[in-house]
């Protein structure tokens, strides 16, 4: 009986570790991302997901002139847990038509049909606003995700 158990054991042991890195395969990929928050404009960014948690977001309409900027930034992303993904990453969005805010977006979302992501959208600037709980001025959205093809 002994034995069973400790070869259940490390069979589980040994199984553990492919299923981890099969699931962060399924983050491992270029997103074309769609994000809007309450009253604005739906924005786009491409979310490159690479091995170990990181990435970079390019935001495609946020630029001057509404094109897209030019470097990628620097993002991370967390291994899916029960199909629920995390990624965020710092930016700078356009407030109106003249400024600017630095802020971290933070995207909570589910795996959905055909390789989709989607869940809501978290903006916290840097900003301070005393009359927001954070202490930062936040704005809250929703967000969708399609996998771009490899040879896209």
């Amino acid at each position: 009986m002994h034995v069973r158990l400790l070869l259940a054991i490390v069979l589980l042991g040994l199984l553990l570790p492919q299923v981890a890195a099969s699931e962060q395969h399924q983050v491992v990929g270029r997103w074309q991302v769609k994000f809007t928050f309450a009253g604005r404009r739906e924005m786009n960014l491409i979310f490159d997901a690479q091995a170990k948690g990181t990435g970079t977001f390019l935001l495609l309409d946020t630029g001057a002139d509404g094109k897209p900027e030019t470097d990628p930034r620097p993002a991370a992303w967390l291994p899916p847990d029960k199909n629920r993904v995390g990624f965020s990453g710092e930016v700078e969005l356009p407030i109106g038509d003249c400024c600017r805010e630095a802020g971290t977006l933070i995207f909570k979302g589910k795996f959905g049909a055909n390789d989709s992501l989607a869940g809501k959208i978290v903006f916290i600037a840097t900003t301070e606003d005393e009359e927001n709980g954070v202490g930062f001025r936040t704005l809250v959205g929703t967000f969708t995700a399609t996998r771009i093809p490899p040879n896209k």
